[in-house]
């Protein structure tokens, strides 16, 4: 325990009932994903895939394919599944990436607008033209490269999906694991989780900036999902063996044992640009900011944080035409992109220093 002073672990407090579902309700939902009448055809088959999938969800197939961690991990001869190992290998072979000296500066750029003429607004998003304005600034630096992250293909790509954070750090930081281990869960269907590819994105960038619009005086929905699974990146537990698995228990006591909390993302430079219509911009700039400052994202400058609105309270019909005439928040958005590009340079060279680097965390979380 920390310190000199035993403390009695806190009781780990369930009761909010139980989600089976019954082999009739579990079969109606599955078949929905196959109401389309060409697969009548296949109607057998679907029976016999049925059945196996309702044992599957019975006897819980979380992770059916497992390895031993092996030396790395605290308990090497834990078992760990092999799709979070494979994401863990992934996220070391970019941070090697990162740290190269050889390599070019990396920005990834997130367009984090779900709307685009690929699906139903048969339109794009003036978020994705201000991307572009910022990747050209980018792609045009010497020794650059441009990762652009579209989180509209949540909406407009077959499959695609972030599934949704299970706040396992509200029960003890050590219980979310860095990559998080919640998903894929194969017993609940919950497959296809962009994030074990997002996460290397992340770990191999120099450099993140944001290009959001404000939907309802908040971040996007696919721009938040996105944010609450990179919980896992601010203090999260990069040896679930430590816990062996999920066991919140155990968790709870190596938390309060102390926990260092360890920044996973911390260093890279941000720049961020927030755009809206009639509200909401200022504080969902602030937010964003907020955020990465707590996962200890280096500022890049007075000039690489922007809120603007486009078409103040004018209809949408003609948001685009609003943009083309804005040529103000254009500029202005490549120089969050200027800024953002200067900063990385000055970190990748050496020649950055924080000011408040060497004082201590007084309320380290």
């Amino acid at each position: 325990m920390r310190g000199s002073m035993r403390r009695e672990l806190p009781v780990v407090r369930t009761g909010q009932g139980d989600v089976k579902l019954t082999r009739e309700e579990f079969e109606r939902r599955f078949r929905e994903r196959f109401y389309d009448p060409a697969f009548d055809a296949v109607h057998a088959e679907l029976d016999r895939i049925v059945d196996v999938a309702w044992k599957n969800y019975d006897d819980y197939h979380k992770s059916p394919r497992k390895r031993k961690a092996g030396p790395e991990f605290e308990n090497p001869d834990f078992e760990l599944p092999i799709e979070w190992l494979d994401t863990r290998e992934r996220i070391h072979a970019a941070a090697k990436v990162h740290d190269d000296a050889a390599s070019r500066r990396r920005v990834l750029i997130i367009c984090g607008a779900a709307r685009s003429d690929q699906t139903c607004p048969g339109e794009m998003s003036k978020t994705f033209r201000l991307v572009q304005l910022a990747r050209q600034i980018v792609e045009a630096s010497e020794g650059f490269e441009c990762d652009v992250l579209d989180l509209s293909h949540l909406a407009a790509e077959y499959g695609r999906q972030i599934l949704p954070c299970k706040a396992c750090v509200s029960t003890a930081m050590p219980l979310c694991n860095w990559p998080c281990s919640c998903y894929p869960n194969h017993a609940m269907g919950q497959v296809n989780d962009w994030m074990s590819e997002l996460y290397p994105r992340w770990v191999a960038a120099h450099g993140i900036l944001i290009v959001t619009p404000v939907y309802w005086y908040q971040a996007p929905s696919v721009l938040k999902l996105m944010i609450d699974r990179l919980v896992c990146a601010d203090g999260g537990n990069p040896d679930p063996t430590r816990t062996h698995g999920k066991n919140p228990k155990e968790a709870k006591a190596l938390e309060l044992a102390g926990w260092d909390y360890p920044k996973h993302l911390a260093g890279r430079a941000f720049g961020i640009v927030v755009h809206g219509d009639a509200g909401g911009t200022e504080t969902v700039r602030r937010d964003l900011t907020d955020w990465l400052l707590d996962m200890e994202l280096v500022y890049a400058g007075n000039a690489s944080t922007l809120d603007r609105y486009i078409g103040y309270y004018e209809p949408y019909a003609t948001s685009h035409e609003a943009l083309d005439r804005d040529t103000a928040v254009q500029e202005e958005t490549r120089n969050v992109a200027r800024s953002l590009v200067a900063a990385v340079q000055l970190i990748r060279d050496g020649k950055y220093e924080r000011t408040d680097a060497q004082l201590r965390r007084v309320r380290p979380k």
